[in-house]
């Protein structure tokens, strides 16, 4: 199967394609900065900018299957460039005759009140919706794994402050998933032909909350953190707050932390779960294996 991944330089990006390739298919890989990247033998290379159309010719020629991993959130008007390059690859897509679309977004809930970065987000289900492609819609909320924006403030806050006055979300339910899993359900829906056209949670087999999950990050680390959560700190003044004590890009802490006033669990009803089951990572497992790859990283 020929299966184009769009943003295969980034976090989830560049592990799927390693998986893909493991598999057997014949993998295409784009970003703007492919060329830059060490991919598996045999792996496909295509260098382009979703904001460029005239880049984009033969991108979609002769693929199967493609994944669309992307999230603008380091432009001050993400929502905008999301909508645009959603709006093109669309229709790139579905002039060459793609067959399906997988798209990772992230868990909204019911939609209601919604941060500007999970309103994108389903802004950009919609755009896809409309293409000549069967369309499958992975929601997730917290993706655990050395190269995750929000492991890196879990992993930077655990670091540098042993005693925090943290804002009100970090008691904010959420079900985080280990990037081993995601890219399992990611392949999985491939053999699921059930999953066509449809929408999903995908999270980890327990519910944890912000607080809980510094404190186990500080746990798997031998630290120990006091945290005292503060009712007046806004989403706004959160940002500036991670600004100061993560190395997370601003803009990017700043969409996370205006998302995490939203409570992002697995629905039952929507659970990937029950029709691609797999051994479930659990987040224990998933928060040690990002620190050993932290720190072999570290070491190299």
């Amino acid at each position: 199967m020929r299966v184009l991944v769009v943003g295969a330089t980034g976090f989830v990006g560049s592990r799927l394609v390693a998986r893909l390739a493991e598999l057997g298919h014949d993998v295409v890989a784009f970003s703007r900065s492919a060329s830059q990247e060490s991919f598996p033998d045999g792996v496909e290379v295509f260098e382009g900018d979703l904001a460029d159309g005239d880049s984009l010719t033969d991108l979609c020629a002769g693929v199967d299957v493609a994944y669309y991993l992307i999230h603008s959130l380091t432009a001050d008007n993400f929502a905008a460039r999301d909508r645009e390059y959603a709006r093109r690859f669309r229709d790139v897509a579905s002039e060459a005759g793609v067959d399906r679309v997988v798209y990772l977004s992230g868990i909204s809930g019911t939609g209601v009140d919604l941060s500007p970065h999970l309103e994108s987000r389903r802004e950009v289900e919609s755009i896809l919706t409309g293409g000549e492609f069967d369309l499958t819609v992975l929601r997730a909320a917290v993706i655990i794994g050395a190269g995750s924006a929000s492991f890196r403030i879990l992993h930077d806050l655990t670091d540098r402050l042993p005693i925090m006055a943290v804002p009100q979300w970090v008691r904010t339910p959420c079900q985080p998933i280990g990037i081993r899993d995601t890219i399992s359900y990611l392949v999985g829906v491939l053999d699921a032909e059930e999953t066509r056209g449809e929408t999903y949670d995908i999270g980890g087999p327990s519910v944890w909350n912000y607080e809980s999950l510094l404190q186990l990050t500080a746990k798997a680390k031998g630290k120990t953190v006091y945290i005292v959560p503060v009712p007046v700190m806004t989403p706004k003044l959160s940002s500036y707050w991670l600004r100061l004590t993560t190395d997370v890009q601003f803009d990017i802490a700043q969409a996370l932390a205006e998302s995490m006033r939203n409570p992002v669990t697995v629905e039952a009803a929507s659970d990937l779960q029950t029709v691609v089951p797999i051994d479930q990572t659990s987040i224990e497992t998933a928060v040690q294996d990002a620190l050993a790859e932290l720190r072999a990283a570290a070491e190299r």
